[in-house]
């Protein structure tokens, strides 16, 4: 496992295996930002070699050069932070620095820490560039990430322990989106709740299939009735002695989606493991409200169930009867993590919280509209859409405020039901996917909805801190939330 640390040294004297330098981009060429002296330890020559290997200091741009005793370390990293850098900059420099330097034993970065911001930011980058998933690999041929890193910085130690924390969260949830669904089926991913979410400090209740049909959680025992692994609904819960705000996450936790009846054609199938992205986030960022201590209370749920075909899976044209008495119509058996989450909705508002979230791999059209990297963001309530689209900014996680025009619930007017569970047009399917869950929030509660169906996982090349697969996406966000409520 990598760890972090702090260290006041200075960088051209450092012993490491290699020293990362965040450079910024000039008229006169790259110049390291915030190491003065690494210039005249390469003999004022540093900005000619980089020139003769194309750098520029452009973010994201990475060269390596040996230093031939210029310095202590044998290799330089040189990474782009642009004309000018913020947290997220530093965060990203980092992760796309360390993250290339994988089969390395030892890493410094003398990228700027001044403030324990910056420091923190640097801590959490270069911690996420290392993350690495080789559970399953035989072969040995992977290299490992880098073991020891170093920030090189004047400010206490404390400033990289909440990038600790917050990595630690990131890292579970990835390790969760990654594993294949013949290792994690509800009661597996409940299990490992229960083991995880009680080491961390928090309460853990579960509830089996039966207890869900006794209970009436229509929407999780529908989507999940096709399997030979049911349905679970997980409850974590924080309390903190001088807590005055609870927060409620719901979040969808589709363990594998194969569109049910309404089958996905193949290619749309392959990567639907981390339809449980949502349910992850959530986890994660309840162990991480733990471990940071936040004066805060915090419910999460975790709504559970892999969606299959079979003899016994619903059908389109059932009707499912919801926690919340509410009747629907299923139209589409692909159309089912608001079904799961319409449940854990109603049943959070039952905690009586300041606030609901819920976080969903949903729907294909948040991915049309938004692309990959940017999480949609709805809400009842304007003020509470701008609060978590500013807090996903803050984190460094990507967000857009999207509407919830009224025109469109017409469309989920069902003839036998209360409402049906898919608009007839397939235009403004993420819009439509929030307006069918606002109809589960009670009167008087403030609600928000984040689609990252994109944002969970990552089918490109890696970029930044971020991997290729499961991302870890919304949790830095929602720990961020709690830590804003934490302060009112």
């Amino acid at each position: 496992m990598t760890t972090v640390r702090l260290n006041s040294a200075d960088p051209v004297s450092f012993d490491t295996d290699a020293l990362i330098v965040g450079f910024t981009a000039g008229q006169d060429g790259p110049t390291p930002a915030g190491v003065e002296s690494l210039d005249a330890a390469f003999g004022g020559k540093l900005a000619a070699s980089l020139g003769a290997v194309a750098f520029s200091g452009k973010s994201g741009e990475l060269a390596k050069l040996p230093t031939f005793g210029a310095v202590t370390a044998p290799l330089l990293v040189a990474v782009g932070l642009g004309d000018s850098y913020d947290a997220e900059a530093l965060r990203r420099a980092a992760g796309a620095a360390v993250r290339s330097l994988a089969g390395t034993a030892r890493a410094a970065l003398a990228l700027p820490a001044g403030t324990p911001e910056e420091a923190e930011a640097v801590a959490l980058g270069a911690l996420l560039g290392a993350y690495s998933f080789s559970r399953y690999r035989t072969t040995g041929d992977q290299k490992e990430p880098v073991a020891e890193l170093t920030v090189l910085s004047g400010q206490p130690e404390s400033a990289t322990e909440r990038a600790q924390v917050l990595a630690a969260s990131v890292t579970l949830v990835r390790d969760l989106v990654n594993t294949p669904p013949s290792d994690l089926w509800p009661a597996k991913f409940a299990e490992i709740a229960e083991q995880v979410g009680g080491e961390a400090g928090l309460s853990v209740e579960v509830l089996d299939d039966k207890q869900l049909r006794d209970g009436g959680y229509g929407g999780l025992i529908g989507v999940g009735q096709g399997s030979v692994n049911p349905p679970r609904l997980v409850r974590l819960s924080y309390t903190h002695p001088e807590a005055t705000k609870t927060l409620a996450y719901v979040g969808k936790g589709i363990t594998f989606d194969s569109g049910g009846l309404s089958l996905k054609p193949s290619a749309a199938m392959d990567w639907m493991k981390s339809d449980m992205g949502g349910a992850g986030a959530v986890f994660g960022a309840l162990v991480g409200i733990a471990r940071l201590g936040l004066p805060v209370n915090a419910v999460g749920y975790l709504c559970l169930a892999e969606n299959l075909p079979s003899g016994t899976a619903q059908r389109p044209s059932d009707v499912l009867h919801s926690y919340s008495g509410k009747t629907v119509e299923v139209l589409d058996t692909d159309a089912e993590g608001r079904l799961v989450l319409m449940d854990g909705i109603a049943r959070a508002a039952e905690d009586g919280p300041d606030l609901i979230v819920d976080v969903a791999t949903l729907t294909g059209a948040q991915i049309v509209a938004l692309g990959w990297r940017t999480a949609g963001v709805m809400a009842n309530d304007d003020a509470i859409r701008e609060l978590v689209v500013e807090a996903a900014g803050a984190a460094g996680e990507n967000a857009w405020g999207m509407p919830l025009p009224e025109e469109l619930r017409k469309g989920l007017d069902s003839p036998i039901a209360d409402i049906a569970n898919l608009h007839p047009e397939r235009f403004g399917g993420m819009l439509t996917a929030g307006i069918f869950l606002k109809e589960f929030v009670p009167d008087g509660v403030r609600w928000a909805h984040i689609d990252m169906a994109g944002p969970a996982f990552n089918k490109g090349e890696p970029y930044g801190y971020v991997p290729k697969g499961g991302t870890g996406a919304i949790t830095r966000t929602l720990i961020g939330l709690a830590e804003r409520h934490a302060s009112i």
